[in-house]
């Protein structure tokens, strides 16, 4: 009965994108996010559904007028520039057989970006972007939350088998990424009665977030509720509602969860940390003696034999300096271009949108740049899509001022005429 519902699911998406090729790029995002097949119990569960989806919005991208040409922003260029030092590194790998296999994972990746480069076009199919990601992962975060209430806490939430978020603390960062765009998709919402159950969805994603028994997911949570409060013009009511929420969920906790986020002040005493830090050390030696090279992908296997456990020492170690330069300009040009953008339309009519935004997906960001320095998540969709949507915004944001700017002075020197 599920491969049927996933069947007629993934027919409906493909119908979807024949019709219109932008819906293809959320259906994309569904099967990237929400991972339906993952559920599935048949056949239909190692069909490639992906696949056969891409082919199909790629088909229809190819013929469509509904398209744009690729932003020039400086984000694509050092993406793109980014990838081709991957080929570098590659055909440099100790392991090539392993880097390759990675590298072409890594690509597969990496392609369907164009779609929303392209086909994302306008600021409405920006918020469906935004909020199909958001929802996608939001309902199994819910699922999972529900769980982890009705089970007191004992039990740890995964996420999609056999996915990329299967693994508890992938799982627990990809969730906690989720409210900010979450947030922008109840912002959206006139249908008072989904807006209620959007906002009361994200409390119990905090319950599956703090069932996954992850300590990085732990301080992700930490840093996403203080950029939260702080950005948030209602404090007087979000602070008390924190400290209420912490004082009402730490009784149900069990003696076990308290006992593994204790680790972090006594890291010394956990065999866990001290090898991550071992993993640290030799992944930032191998750099230091391969600065342009790296070990390659997956090269983890050659320098230490443990996983580098920290999205920061994986693209150093396994692709050098010049790809980690590339790669972290991604991330914080991105953070200082959303900051940017929200002083530049502050008190702009008409541009509140640009604030709320930007200030969301910058929250994601940082949730990324938290959470993954305890996991080797540097090739994850997730903050690529943040990367672009941060790049659109920039660009709809800019195009909706310059013709706000060009209306105003078009209406100044029809009163300069007529005071004339």
């Amino acid at each position: 009965m599920r491969d049927i519902v996933v069947l007629i699911f993934l027919f409906c998406c493909i119908a979807a994108a024949i019709k219109k090729p932008w819906w293809g790029v959320l259906s994309l995002a569904v099967f990237s996010y929400l991972n339906p097949h993952a559920y599935a119990w048949g056949a239909v569960r190692t069909l490639p559904v992906y696949y056969v989806l891409f082919l199909v919005v790629a088909a229809s991208t190819a013929i469509t007028k509904d398209k744009q040409p690729i932003p020039k922003d400086w984000r694509i260029p050092t993406f793109l520039l980014l990838w081709i030092y991957f080929i570098f590194t590659t055909t440099q790998s100790p392991l090539p057989d392993i880097a390759w296999s990675k590298f072409w994972f890594v690509t597969k990746i990496f392609i369907p970006f164009y779609f929303t480069w392209v086909l994302i076009n306008t600021r409405e199919k920006l918020y469906y972007l935004i909020s199909t990601i958001g929802a996608s992962i939001g309902i199994v975060a819910v699922k999972g939350g529900i769980f982890a209430i009705l089970t007191g806490f004992s039990h740890r939430v995964y996420g999609p088998p056999n996915t990329q978020f299967e693994d508890n603390n992938l799982f627990a960062v990809a969730m906690l990424i989720a409210i900010p765009l979450i947030l922008v998709w109840e912002k959206g919402i006139k249908n008072a009665l989904l807006k209620k159950g959007v906002l009361l969805s994200i409390p119990i994603i905090y319950a599956a977030s703090l069932s996954s028994w992850s300590r990085g997911a732990l301080l992700t949570m930490i840093a996403l509720t203080f950029t939260l409060i702080s950005n948030s013009k209602r404090k007087y009511l979000m602070i008390p509602l924190v400290i209420g929420g912490v004082f009402f969920v730490t009784p149900y906790l069990p003696e076990e969860w308290f006992g593994r986020m204790h680790t972090m002040e006594t890291y010394e005493e956990d065999a866990s940390a001290m090898q991550r830090i071992e993993a640290w050390t030799d992944g930032w030696n191998h750099a230091l003696s391969h600065p342009f090279t790296g070990a390659g992908f997956d090269g983890w296997m050659h320098v230490t034999m443990r996983d580098w456990h920290s999205s920061y020492v994986e693209m150093l170690a396994e692709h050098g300096f010049i790809a980690f330069g590339l790669w972290i300009s991604l991330l914080l040009g991105s953070l200082i271009s959303l900051t940017s953008l929200i002083r530049q339309t502050k008190g702009v009519e008409g541009l509140e949108w640009v604030g709320h935004y930007s200030l969301m997906t910058r929250t994601s960001i940082v949730c990324y740049m938290v959470g993954t320095a305890f996991l080797g998540l540097s090739y994850w969709d997730l903050i690529y899509h943040l990367v672009f949507i941060a790049a659109l915004i920039k660009k709809f944001a800019l195009e909706e001022l310059v013709k706000k700017n060009g209306m105003n002075n078009n209406k100044t020197k029809k009163d300069q005429k007529v005071i004339a």
